[in-house]
């Protein structure tokens, strides 16, 4: 990163979900640059083994556990051996998703719904349900909204509802988590991970997108991470149940 980055996550330990390639994995590099002991997971050994590779070789502090959200037992292992290795947490970013179906909302097959409950919405609240004995006085979570909560796009409805509940769950976990614990979102804009390929691989579509900003481009994982990390840090350290837009402008509300 050629721009100069504090030091904010000295001494902190940050779990970050599905962080081992796109706007997670930025998230969790962000986190390490500013001082963090990162906890890298997601569902594949293979994806943990090299992402961990990778901040290790930026001479970061990072540690891999294989976590698919909706296990539970899987939950339970990411937080516990974060805590068997580093003792404590103090900040908690919820990025897994899943947008298993481009169907209309009422031609989505019920096992379709059920997934994109389980993955966007009930997972963050059982995996916090695991973490949340563990949190720091001062600690913070940072949940992963998207702007297709306030602007539902049509090959995704069902995914943006599962994003709005997700506002909803950052208002009311920050009211519960209160004075002791942070609870923020990110609602990230169109940015071309493998996750929204879709944007990319057509020139139109991607030319679409980029029309729709008011600055003209994609974010990147980059931008992501960095409103992710002033969240979680103490910059941020008298707000709390808010969403930051990270979408180059697009209409989210007034």
């Amino acid at each position: 990163m050629a721009k100069k980055i504090g030091r904010r996550f000295e001494g902190k330990v940050a779990i970050v979900t599905a962080s081992t390639q796109g706007i997670g994995f930025a998230i969790a590099e962000r986190l390490g640059l500013e001082g963090a002991s990162v906890v890298i997971s997601s569902r594949k050994q293979k994806n943990v083994d090299e992402a961990v590779e990778k901040l290790k070789n930026k001479g970061l502090e990072a540690f891999g556990v294989v976590c698919h959200v909706s296990n539970a037992q899987h939950r339970k292992d990411l937080i516990q051996k974060t805590v068997d290795k580093y003792g404590k947490i103090d900040v908690v970013v919820s990025n897994a998703a899943a947008n298993p179906s481009v169907d209309p909302i009422l031609r989505t097959q019920e096992s379709v719904l059920d997934k994109l409950w389980e993955i966007n919405v009930k997972a963050t609240v059982l995996l916090l349900q695991e973490a949340a004995p563990h949190l720091q006085k001062g600690s913070s979570i940072v949940i992963i909204s998207s702007i297709a909560g306030y602007n539902p796009q049509p090959t995704m409805l069902m995914y943006g509802v599962t994003k709005t509940a997700l506002l909803g769950l950052t208002k009311a976990l920050s009211t519960e988590m209160a004075p002791d614990t942070r609870v923020n979102a990110v609602a990230p804009g169109f940015v071309p991970t493998n996750f929204a390929a879709f944007i990319t691989k057509d020139e139109a579509v991607r030319k679409v997108a980029e029309e729709k900003t008011l600055l003209h481009r994609l974010g990147t994982p980059e931008d992501m991470a960095a409103a992710a990390a002033f969240l979680a840090s103490d910059d941020a350290c008298y707000i709390t149940g808010e969403t930051i837009i990270v979408a180059g402008g697009i209409p989210s509300r007034l």
